[in-house]
């Protein structure tokens, strides 16, 4: 065969396949249009899912006679006119395809009326046929109707799902706008019926209506600025979280988009707080100079490619992990049974404002002046206990409140002003830990304690060549976290120094899985990619064990420790270390009162 010129029409055709992938993708783009007209208001009707018709009426500035038959033409747009326009995009809408390829497999009609025109225009088109301009009666704006999607290419119809589905994926579309701005008002119908409708709100009640008052209750604002770069929005705490990734949201300069880079920024800002088979919630803006970010990638305008993208990462990661360190408010606490529902994150976890200003004393009184206590029967709370160890002091200074009971050596049992709190002893002391092993690691001040007689263990030739490796190099990687090896043979090794802080774990289990991160993944990957995870690894073997009896000052001591320590309300599992029952939840489950 020959080579040709395709016809205009299946190019146009060959284009929609990649603009318009579903009556969804259609209504992206009208809305876009909408939005970059300046409109007020916004309103969209839909028919069986969007396939039928798809109706998008707006109050924007309209689009002026003589440019309606342009505007169904290919790579016609009023956006941009030259290389440096594209190069610094401010509108949604720039590549002059989308009406176009809408048009080129659907029945269109476009009615507008522009600014300080006597009239409205109407044109229409049905596939590759375009009629004549008519007369319309409109107030204001544009109103553009799309029926019968797909009607002159059956192919790809057959690959539309069921009209429920069509609908869900247009909702889905309709409510990314919504959340993108709140300036707007918003309404939708589906099959004659109102299903939403948003006036112009404040961006938090936008947030909550369109995600539901549970994710605006458990989400904290997020307001980061630098070096001309912004990050807004509300991201969910660890303890709303879900099992898909349905409530995420970002937006780039007002664009909702799908990036890499910037889903990575935020995976690891939750990393230490969430559990690995959970998803956060969140809706953030990313704003940024338009020539700092590449928005011509891809038709489907979701993806973007930043100038210097190591920046924009470390500029998302650094505002939501410092925002995810300290959460505040109060939120209602939830009945134990509700609890059960969700095993690796319950919904139950009242964020406590935990900002004691107490310096951290577990460990010391754990292991230190108070170790010969450790070992004892579960001790049982008596008011005395508050008097000598909190004296002048009321359970609002103490947002955990005070130790009454330990629950078969797991779990701390403790009062507070809002009920009962319920600790896991052993996921709160790692954390505890966690965090004090990365500060001492920042801080180059990873305390070592020389042991009085060095364990040696059998290793085998790949620990030794880790030791060997470390010891030639001289790059003092093992001493930085605290650890002090020796080579006594070929096959044996011995750990003469531990950090101070993992004096009472085991010695030799320990040194075994420093040493086999640091082979894996090399030292200096594992002390910088690989960090959190050793130091977790290291936090794990440090942390008091379950059915360790502790006394009520050990408790009440942990109890303080969490208060001080950020992320205190997640094992660096991403597991809960606590969580409350409020009185109202304890008298129903008691029947008081009926």
């Amino acid at each position: 065969m020959r080579i040709q010129l395709l016809p205009d029409q299946l190019i146009s055709q060959i284009a929609a396949g990649e603009v318009v992938e579903r009556p969804a993708s259609a209504l992206k783009e009208l809305l876009e249009n909408s939005l970059d007209a300046g409109s007020t208001e916004i309103q969209v009707s839909l028919l069986q899912g969007g396939v039928k018709q798809l109706k998008v009426a707006d109050n924007g500035a309209g689009i002026a006679q003589d440019d309606l038959a342009m505007a169904l033409m290919r790579h016609a747009t009023s956006k941009i006119a030259t290389l440096e326009d594209l190069e610094s995009v401010a509108s949604l809408g720039f590549r002059g395809e989308a009406l176009a390829s809408i048009a080129s497999v659907s029945r269109t009609q476009i009615s507008s009326r522009a600014l300080d025109t006597k009239h409205a225009w109407r044109i229409a088109s049905e596939g590759s046929e375009i009629a004549p301009l008519e007369p319309a009666a409109l107030d204001m704006g544009t109103i553009v109707e799309v029926s019968d999607l797909y009607f002159n290419t059956p192919a790809r119809r057959k690959f539309l799902k069921t009209e429920a589905t069509e609908f869900g994926h247009c909702e889905e579309a309709f409510s990314r706008v919504a959340l993108s701005r709140p300036d707007i008002a918003f309404m939708l119908q589906h099959n004659g019926r109102a299903l939403s409708r948003y006036s112009v709100q404040a961006p938090e009640k936008r947030f909550s209506e369109v995600l539901g008052a549970e994710f605006a209750a458990e989400s904290i604002n997020i307001d980061e600025e630098a070096a001309g770069i912004r990050l807004w929005g509300m991201a969910a705490k660890p303890t709303f979280n879900r099992n898909s990734r349905d409530t995420q949201y970002v937006y780039v300069n007002g664009r909702f988009v799908r990036d890499k880079l910037i889903a990575h920024a935020i995976r690891q800002a939750y990393q230490d707080v969430l559990h690995h088979d959970r998803h956060p919630a969140f809706v953030l803006f990313l704003e940024c100079d338009p020539n700092l970010v590449d928005v011509n990638v891809h038709p489907s305008k979701t993806e973007v490619r930043f100038r210097d993208g190591q920046a924009i990462h470390r500029f998302i990661f650094h505002s939501l992990n410092k925002n995810l360190a300290t959460p505040t408010g109060v939120s209602n606490a939830v009945t134990a049974s509700q609890a059960a529902h969700n095993p690796f994150y319950p919904q139950y976890q009242a964020q406590i404002n935990l900002s004691a200003q107490q310096t951290p004393n577990f460990y010391e009184t754990l292991f230190g002046n108070n170790s010969n206590n450790i070992g004892l029967q579960p001790s049982i709370y008596t008011p005395l206990d508050d008097a000598v160890s909190e004296e002048n002091r009321t359970q609002n200074d103490f947002p955990l409140g005070f130790a009454v009971a330990q629950i078969h050596g797991v779990y701390v049992l403790a009062q507070n002003a809002q009920g009962l709190v319920v600790v896991d002893m052993h996921a709160a002391h790692e954390r505890i830990m966690y965090e004090q092993l990365k500060n001492a690691l920042d801080n180059k001040s990873v305390a070592m304690q020389p042991l009085l007689i060095p364990v040696s263990f059998h290793a085998d030739k790949l620990e030794i060549a880790t030791v060997q490796e470390e010891l030639s190099t001289g790059q003092g990687n093992l001493q930085q976290l605290g650890f002090e090896f020796a080579i006594l043979s070929p096959t044996t090794l011995a750990v003469r120094a531990v950090p101070t802080m993992l004096q009472d774990a085991d010695a030799v289990t320990l040194a075994r899985d420093v040493l086999r991160d640091l082979r894996e993944y090399g030292a200096s990957r594992a002390l910088t990619e690989r960090r959190n995870e050793l130091l977790g690894t290291m936090a794990c073997h440090a942390a008091v064990r379950a059915n360790r009896m502790l006394t009520i000052p050990e408790m009440n001591a942990l109890l303080r420790d969490m208060e001080a320590t950020e992320r205190s309300g997640q094992c660096n599992h991403g597991r809960p270390t606590w969580f409350q029952v409020s009185m109202s939840d304890l008298d129903k489950m008691f029947m008081r009162g009926k």
